[in-house]
């Protein structure tokens, strides 16, 4: 299948305690460039983020938001310190026998002494929240992964259009060929008969001229090799996979046959062929570049 770099994908979770939104959006790039914008808190997640990502990409320009909502962040746990707590009381105890004083200890008096009740931040537990982390950026790469092929697939179909089309713009100079040399041939005729209208045309100097303008004119190889770009890029794109690249540069030699097409030309009918076929050249350069 053919993969455009363009796409979305967006995936949010929700718990009882915590929700999670992650979004990707990726446009054309010649190699994966990934930028990640999240809360500070999962930074520490992030080189993990990125392997993950290269499980469904290899090439464009992706940008990754992602925001995280934690319920019981602002919440804090009670800690209990007993064992200062029974030295309070022991220590307390110890003193009232010593200086003969009332213990009026109470549950209550203790639990304000330092230290024996205090308030402590939950700890983060990093591996469950990872869990909670990749189900969303892989749920959202999972989308921007079906975004793509679905384009990467009306790529396909539109350049498989174009290539047809191409290929009938090639007809048309193929066709044109023999009739360039025949018009030629006429002119030069009547162009000699007019300047030696008594003298008898010698027919193997006229055919000589006609076969050096129809060598100068020749576009036989740089068609053959368009069409054999042509064909490639087909198959290539029925073949499937990471083939941008590759495209890309076959595109290229097509626009270098087109270009050296249009040099030779000596008609106006091929050279308007030859620029239409220049044109449907770059418009499918353009969509190219935006297959993975």
């Amino acid at each position: 299948m053919i993969k455009s770099m363009t796409g979305f994908g967006r995936c949010e979770l929700a718990e009882e305690s915590r929700r999670l939104t992650v979004e990707m959006k990726a446009v054309n790039h010649r190699y994966l460039d990934v930028s990640i914008k999240m809360p500070k808190k999962l930074n520490f997640f992030e080189s993990a983020i990125r392997s993950l990502l290269k499980q469904y990409l290899q090439r464009g320009k992706v940008d990754v938001f992602i925001t995280y909502e934690d319920f019981t962040e602002n919440k804090l746990a009670l800690h209990y310190n007993e064992e200062l707590a029974a030295e309070y009381v022991d220590y307390i105890g110890r003193m009232a026998e010593r200086f003969h004083l009332e213990n009026d200890l109470t549950a209550a008096r203790l639990a304000r002494f330092p230290e024996v009740l205090t308030m402590e931040e939950q700890t983060l537990d990093e591996e469950k929240l990872w869990e909670f982390l990749e189900q969303g950026v892989r749920g959202a790469c999972e989308q921007l992964a079906a975004s793509r092929i679905a384009e990467g697939e009306n790529l396909k179909t539109d350049l498989l259009a174009k290539l047809e089309g191409m290929l009938r713009l090639v007809e048309k100079i193929e066709a044109r060929s023999p009739q360039i040399q025949e018009e030629y041939r006429a002119k030069l005729t009547a162009k000699v008969e007019e300047l030696l209208s008594d003298v008898h045309i010698d027919e193997g100097r006229l055919a000589t001229e006609i076969t050096i303008f129809a060598d100068k004119i020749c576009t036989d190889e740089e068609l053959v090799r368009l069409r054999s770009h042509i064909s490639s890029t087909r198959d290539t794109l029925k073949e499937g996979g990471s083939v941008g690249r590759k495209l890309d540069f076959i595109a290229q030699e097509m626009n270098r046959e087109a270009n050296t097409i249009l040099s030779k030309a000596n008609d106006l009918q091929v050279s308007d062929i030859a620029i239409d076929l220049k044109t449907e050249i770059e418009k499918v350069r353009e969509q190219i570049q935006n297959i993975e």
